[in-house]
């Protein structure tokens, strides 16, 4: 049989034509191994090998007919191999290839997503590496903290990144299993070598026991690894949304030549990707949840799952696809405003260093309790009068009974907020 075309996209993965010859596929090699067993004639096999085909619309016309698709598969197959065909499917259910050519579409769909994550990593990695020591506001409950920099924000999403390509190869490994043990799973009318030859040829390793069907626990760990990683996405892209605001204004995403953020207002720029990467991560985890529903079955197997999974695997494949896809375009055209950064931290006018002021307060002897209380006080009093936090520092007596000129001039020191980030990177992998 000559293979019928590399696999270009994800779209090509989840194709008709792909699951039916996926299909054809596993059917040759279960031929193959029946006569390596001496059960059927090595003529035939070779028969088979050069005659086998199908074509969409003729088994689309025969289902249409008999109302199931594996059998419309069979026929047509055999319309083609001629008297041959007699030797397809023997002892085999309908689930054997259904199953394992799910498991080969998932399988090449977790090595198309996985190259886009190694790709964003690296996006990431680089905006890291560029921004290592560029100072920004951290935010916590969306109020200003402490600074932070946005290297280091970078950081914190290229070790998430590590995590999400850790778990889609566990779940790639899981889901990457075939079963060829027929009806009910009992190799009844099948020898357990056939399922050991079809897999290792098709790349797959064998369930260790199986009933009419893989067990869906694997395709709900695959389902639900696929969900997680959009969710970090999700939460990147939110983050992105927050600092494209106009009040904010430290990070846009690209905003390319002719394009329009409004209908009615021509000044807007608007993180539409960003948006529709957050929109669409919801979709992946509803999916995700389906999948689990999935798992419990009647008995051996029922036909629950079959109706829900031809919706959703291949809609979160596609769609997680394209998700990364926007998303990288995000990030590899993201702007960033250094300028504002620092016009944001200085909003606070100082107020940054109320916890540096404190820890020197407490490392003079001054009890917890008073140092947090003076350093409060001058830090609402700064705020809601729109004073230098320093110079009401410098002016209270119960601080400079501790402290002098000098040791105050070092609390107020950013450097105190990039001191670490050498070693945060190297601890990521980032040096």
């Amino acid at each position: 049989m000559i293979e019928r075309y590399t696999l270009p996209s994800m779209g090509a993965i989840w194709s008709e034509e792909n699951k039916l010859g996926n299909w054809l596929k596993i059917e040759v090699a279960a031929c193959e191994a029946w006569a390596n067993l001496g059960k059927i004639p090595q003529e035939a096999v070779q028969v088979i090998k050069e005659r086998a085909n199908f074509e969409v619309e003729r088994i689309q016309e025969i289902e249409a007919e008999v109302r199931h698709d594996v059998i419309a598969f069979l026929t047509n197959v055999g319309e083609y191999v001629g008297d041959e065909s007699k030797y397809i499917h023997l002892g085999m259910t309908s689930s054997d290839i259904l199953d394992t050519g799910l498991a080969m579409q998932m399988r090449d769909s977790a090595d198309l997503i996985m190259e886009k994550l190694e790709k964003l990593k690296k996006i990431i990695a680089a905006k890291a590496a560029k921004y290592k020591y560029t100072l920004c506001i951290g935010r916590t409950h969306g109020i200003h903290g402490e600074p932070t920099t946005f290297g280091l924000k970078m950081a914190v999403w290229y070790s998430e990144m590590d995590r999400n390509i850790e778990r889609l190869c566990q779940a790639r490994q899981v889901i990457a299993y075939g079963a060829i043990s027929g009806a009910v799973g009992n190799f009844a009318h099948l020898d357990p070598r056939v399922e050991e030859y079809v897999c290792t040829q098709l790349g797959l390793q064998t369930c260790l026991a199986s009933t009419q069907v893989i067990q869906r626990d694997r395709h709900a760990q695959f389902m639900t690894t696929l969900a997680v990683i959009a969710s970090s996405l999700e939460k990147m892209a939110t983050e992105i949304r927050n600092l494209q605001r106009t009040e904010i204004l430290e990070a846009e995403e690209p905003f390319q030549k002719g394009q329009k953020g409004s209908s009615a207002m021509p000044h807007k720029r608007n993180p539409m990707m960003s948006e529709r990467v957050a929109g669409l991560s919801r979709v992946l985890r509803g999916n995700a949840l389906a999948a689990m529903e999935n798992v419990a079955l009647w008995h051996e197997r029922d036909l629950t799952h079959s109706s829900v999974e031809r919706v959703i695997i291949p809609d979160s494949c596609v769609l997680l696809d394209y998700v990364l896809q926007k998303f990288i375009g995000v990030m590899e055209g993201l702007v960033i405003y250094e300028d504002n950064m620092a016009q944001n931290i200085d909003k606070t006018l100082g107020l940054v260093f109320s916890q540096q002021l404190m820890l020197a307060l407490l490392g003079k002897g001054m009890l917890r309790e008073k140092a947090y209380s003076i350093v409060q006080t001058r830090a609402m009093q700064s705020w809601t009068e729109k004073l230098d936090f320093k110079q009401l520092v410098l002016a209270d007596e119960n601080v400079m009974a501790y402290l002098t000129p000098e040791e105050i001039e070092k609390i107020f020191d950013f450097g105190i907020y990039t001191s670490n980030v050498d070693y945060i990177f190297k601890r990521c992998g980032l040096d």
